[in-house]
């Protein structure tokens, strides 16, 4: 089903920015479920625009801040997440193009499908126009986060963590098991145990995703250890 002008014409002016081929905009929306047409290229191209837009603003802003906390910056502005939730400011998952399958699994509401659209948005806005102006919708996108950013911000995830203090300690990694999935395909609740064999202990995680659970089972177990108390 196509989307009317009208519509993209709501979305539009959402993005604030308005398109001179409205073509673009279609192809960025069309997920690959719904034909061979895609955005699967323009989320190529709007993934290493959102890159180098983020990276040099932080480099810019952030000039006492070492390459390892430049990355963690850049990756918790670049994440599926993060982009997902750009992605649902603008209501992005009614003007989806998809397939019956998706449609009906609920994948206009799932965090992949909508980060892919919000790079693939940024890529078609880029060919439509110039890299200036694609820069200045991004920096406008992002705004609230990038001010809210600190170099606080840079510590390492609780898996990273929880890994190099058993490495230090010549103890086994750990290992994640997924205990239990519940909900619907398009609004999944995962419950992940974390295993310390060698030190006898157990934690457990919940989240929206494997990772987010695995993630929140680590801390716990830093929490467990001693080596973290919040």
């Amino acid at each position: 089903m196509r989307v009317s002008e009208i519509e993209l014409g709501r979305l539009q002016k959402r993005l604030g920015y308005q398109f001179r081929n409205p073509e673009l905009l279609t192809l960025a929306l069309t997920h690959r479920s719904h034909g061979t047409q895609n955005n699967e290229r323009l989320e190529f191209l709007g993934d290493s625009i959102v890159n180098m837009v983020i990276a040099e603003h932080l480099y810019r802003n952030f000039e006492n801040a070492r390459e390892g906390q430049l990355s963690r910056l850049r990756a918790r502005m670049v994440k599926g997440v993060t982009l997902a939730e750009i992605g649902r400011e603008f209501h992005l998952g009614d003007y989806l193009r998809m397939g019956s399958g998706e449609l009906k699994s609920g994948g206009f509401r799932r965090d992949s499908i909508l980060a892919d659209a919000v790079e693939s948005v940024i890529g078609a806005i880029y060919l439509d126009s110039d890299f200036h102006t694609c820069r200045a919708r991004v920096l406008d996108w992002f705004t609230e986060r990038l001010e809210r950013l600190d170099l606080q911000d840079t510590q390492k995830d609780p898996k990273t963590r929880l890994q190099e203090y058993l490495q230090s300690r010549q103890y086994p990694l750990p290992r994640y098991d997924v205990i239990s999935v519940e909900g619907e395909a398009h609004a999944q609740t995962f419950h992940v145990e974390c295993a310390l064999p060698s030190l006898d202990r157990k934690t457990t995680g919940v989240g929206g995703s494997r990772r987010v659970a695995e993630q929140q089972a680590a801390r716990n177990a830093l929490k467990s250890l001693g080596v973290e108390t919040n």
